[in-house]
């Protein structure tokens, strides 16, 4: 994973209504959840929510598909994997192991 990949999925992560977001589709697994449910559940209105759904694609972050009438949402596993590979690996990267 580049940084700038990096970068654009942490900050699309770190907005209170896509993190909320982003938790239930983790819990709801790979089957995801439709977009009507999404906003029941967090009480927030369809359009705003289309905006922070639209903010979390951009990302990579979640992964959409339709179904029907109905746009289903998942979390894109496989990137954030490689989001936390690349954030352990290079957490440390040219600095010395601090003891304590």
């Amino acid at each position: 994973m580049e940084k700038q990949t990096a970068i654009g999925v942490l900050a699309a992560l770190a907005h209170e209504t896509r993190l909320d977001v982003f938790r239930m589709l983790v819990r709801a697994g790979g089957e995801g959840l439709a977009a009507g449910t999404l906003a029941d559940a967090l009480a927030v209105p369809a359009a705003t929510l289309s905006f922070h759904l639209k903010e979390l694609r951009s990302a990579g972050a979640v992964r959409c598909r339709r179904e029907g009438r109905s746009l289903i949402y998942s979390p894109d596993f496989e990137r954030m994997r490689e989001l936390i590979a690349y954030l352990t690996e290079h957490c440390c990267e040219g600095v010395a192991a601090v003891r304590h």
